[in-house]
């Protein structure tokens, strides 16, 4: 069995997890008010400069609004930006989770059939490292995120069409987000392992391999629509929908 290594947090990170977990939940709802710095620190028993760094980072990811003189309020969720962090605001409720998986289907699917018909030897000897790398890094969770966006931006590349590598690019904070998220809540799931993600990308190399593009696409289909069964499982399981 496989475990990804634990990492300590610090103080003000998990003063963060618990502030997102309420945003989440809808315990803290847009157009809320925060306690004051002095008040959360003595709540949370932390430091009042362990809370200021969690608010900044609320406020970077765009989740609330620090106004001078009247205090700090929660914001709506900017869903029409890219750029935007999953692992804060992605998964607010169901519908934002099935956007986010058909836009990886569209792009991810069409990406593997094309690679599968253009595809070079020094494409597949690429990934066959990638894939050697992630075999690797089982039980390594930041080394697996960093292994499974670089499989999926290489078959972008072994398309062959610049413009899919640039789009690409232009949502790979999106892509990066979905993939550790997805990553994090399979490797936790009793029914999946690290192994089952390896198997899974194996199967997309070997279509590609072979330009079998129908294989591709029916590989690439398979592993994202278990993505889409293990998210949807895991959030049913927990109060961040309703």
């Amino acid at each position: 069995m496989q475990f990804n290594k634990i990492k300590p947090k610090k103080i003000y990170e998990e003063v963060l997890d618990i502030l997102l977990e309420k945003i989440r939940s809808g315990e803290l709802i847009p157009g809320d008010r925060l306690s004051s710095v002095e008040k959360l620190a003595e709540q949370l028993k932390v430091s009042r400069s362990a809370i200021r760094e969690a608010l900044s980072a609320l406020k970077a990811m765009g989740l609330i609004d620090i106004k001078q003189g009247s205090g700090t309020f929660v914001k709506e969720i900017p869903k029409n930006h890219l750029d935007f962090p999953l692992s804060a605001a992605m998964l607010m409720n169901k519908e934002d989770v099935s956007h986010l998986l058909e836009v990886r289907k569209i792009i991810e699917i069409g990406t593997v059939a094309s690679a599968a018909l253009h595809r070079s030897d020094e494409d597949i000897q690429h990934m066959m490292q990638i894939l050697d790398a992630m075999k690797l890094a089982q039980g390594d969770g930041e080394l697996g995120e960093k292994v499974d966006f670089q499989f999926h931006s290489a078959i972008s590349k072994a398309s062959q069409n610049p413009l899919l590598a640039t789009l690409l690019d232009q949502v790979s904070s999106l892509m990066i987000e979905t993939m550790r998220e997805t990553r994090r809540i399979w490797l936790f799931s009793r029914k999946t392992t690290s192994e089952k993600l390896y198997d899974e990308h194996m199967q997309i190399f070997l279509a590609i391999k072979q330009q079998n593009e129908e294989l591709a696409k029916q590989a690439m289909l398979s592993h994202l629509n278990n993505v889409e069964k293990v998210l949807m499982q895991y959030f049913n399981k927990t109060k961040y929908f309703k």
